[in-house]
């Protein structure tokens, strides 16, 4: 079974920087591809980053230069560095991996945190 726990979400002033953290707990899968989305209210789930095991990223344009995803593969864990952030930021994050039996074959594919609010206001 795969588990994701968000932390580190909270109340931040505009301007302010902000770290969230995830793991992944997956006994007998093996993780791939991280990610954190979010989601304000009356909005759809928007993608904001992305990291593949080997570290290559992807970011939202909203995001671009002002937030930063790392990983650590040993311990499961993503990051995601967040500055300069703006009031248009708060939503709820949510922690996301694709993971894979290491057995099974077909037995795998898209995990979801139940994430952490982040709210930026002054």
């Amino acid at each position: 079974q795969v588990h994701l726990v968000e932390s580190g979400g909270g109340l931040v002033q505009p301007g302010g920087s902000l770290r969230l953290s995830c793991v992944a707990s997956a006994n007998g899968f093996s993780i791939r591809d991280m990610g954190w989305s979010r989601q304000a209210p009356g909005k759809e789930r928007e993608l904001v980053a992305t990291i593949t095991t080997g570290g290559h990223t992807t970011y939202a344009d909203s995001v671009k230069g002002r937030f930063s995803i790392t990983r650590d593969n040993a311990r499961n864990e993503v990051y995601l560095q967040m500055n300069s952030l703006k009031p248009e930021d708060t939503a709820v994050y949510y922690c996301n991996a694709e993971a894979w039996s290491d057995s099974i074959l077909t037995q795998g594919g898209d995990y979801w945190g139940r994430g952490t609010q982040v709210t930026v206001s002054a």
